[in-house]
């Protein structure tokens, strides 16, 4: 493992992430959500949260242009970062 590299917060999933070909920086950001590697569903469908609670989410896995998003466009930019 590289000095250089971020700390991975669940190393398992991103090596995983990268073999299904995602980039270093997606891969990164998704292996180090809270949440990081736990299986269930229980998270709120992106559709029945509000537009602040996907403006926050967009704000963590640093998605540009975001204040200027309607919440359909956060979903957009949330499922497809």
């Amino acid at each position: 493992m590289s000095k250089n590299r971020p700390r991975i917060k669940n190393d398992k999933q991103y090596e995983a992430l990268r073999e299904k070909g995602m980039s270093k920086q997606k891969a990164a950001r998704i292996a180090n959500t809270e949440n990081s590697g736990k299986k269930g569903g229980e998270a709120a469908r992106y559709e029945e949260r509000t537009k602040e609670e996907l403006y926050r989410q967009a704000q963590k896995v640093g998605i540009k242009g975001r204040s200027k998003m309607s919440k359909k466009e956060l979903i957009y930019s949330l499922r497809n970062n």
